[in-house]
């Protein structure tokens, strides 16, 4: 309560130094002010294809978070339309059993457009969630394939979840999304085929690249009815008393560092000398390592 008393003192005064201002330079005030203050509370992602059921099992963990006594926060991204740029933002229909519990906070973000399964605002939203307090902070993402592994970079455990009769779709995500996890989760293991899904990722597990001593497990769960869910908060915590996340937030802020000092750089050079230096390499009149270069001198 003290924490979360602090911090809403602090954006609070945010808001006063900033009053009509410029917003983002408000946000990075106040994410500035958090940084080297923060909670360290566990950030959980949980990935898997459209209609796997990853909106159910993280409502049922936040259930079983909170049944131990913990805060939780929940960050869903849901897609955004190349058409119209909306998003339904429909994660928390899922989840109305906590509407009225304060100790979960539910935070609905559309992608917009940003790639890995994330939206570009997820790793500043889970470190204010963190410095206020909640001792888990959950991420949905939008749905993963190979490239979209951006999740890997932000949690400390990553949960990716399969149903049975996905086929050829456990193939194709083999090559990216399958080094990323470190639970496996057969959800609607209810319906056949679950012996052959699991056979199938035990097959892949044997053939990807092990780091460390944590070796993934595959659990079975039915989230719809709650089955499973104890069993897969205990993997949780042997995975975060196993030592296997102690380097894994360093990397993460390596790798976060080079993001965030490539869209400050971006924001250094105009919008439309962009497009105008674009045509005149589109055109064949300049070279794009010259303009880059002239670029970083100016900078």
């Amino acid at each position: 309560m003290k924490r979360r008393t602090e911090i809403i003192i602090h954006l609070a005064e945010i808001t006063k130094t900033f009053p009509g201002g410029d917003a983002h330079d408000g946000a990075l005030v106040v994410l500035r002010g958090i940084s080297l203050d923060v909670h360290q509370g566990e950030i959980i992602a949980v990935v898997g294809a459209s209609g796997a059921g990853k909106s159910t099992l993280v409502d049922q963990l936040a259930r079983g978070l909170r049944d131990q006594g913990r805060t939780v926060g929940i960050l869903a991204v849901d897609p955004t339309s190349p058409f119209t740029g909306g998003a339904i933002l429909g994660d928390r229909i899922r989840m109305q059993q906590h509407h009225a519990d304060a100790g979960v906070f539910i935070r609905s973000m559309a992608s917009r457009g940003a790639l890995g399964g994330l939206a570009a605002a997820t790793t500043d939203l889970a470190l204010l969630l963190d410095a206020a307090g909640k001792d888990v902070v959950l991420i949905e993402t939008v749905g993963v394939g190979q490239d979209e592994v951006e999740v890997a970079r932000l949690a400390d455990l990553t949960i990716l979840v399969l149903v049975p009769g996905m086929g050829d779709d456990v193939q194709s995500m083999k090559a990216g999304i399958m080094e990323i996890a470190d639970i496996f989760v057969i959800n609607k293991a209810d319906r056949p085929g679950v012996d052959t899904l699991e056979r199938e990722v035990q097959a892949m597990l044997g053939l990807a690249a092990q780091t460390g001593d944590w070796r993934p497990p595959i659990l079975k769960v039915v989230a719809t009815e709650g089955k499973g869910i104890d069993a897969l908060l205990e993997a949780v915590r042997s995975f975060q008393e196993s030592g296997a996340k102690r380097d894994r937030r360093a990397q993460m802020w390596c790798l976060r560092l080079r993001e965030m000092l490539r869209e400050r750089l971006l924001e250094r050079v105009p919008t439309g000398e962009l497009e105008a230096a674009a045509e005149e390499v589109a055109a064949r009149r300049r070279d794009p390592y010259s303009v880059i270069d002239e670029w970083l001198k100016r900078i």
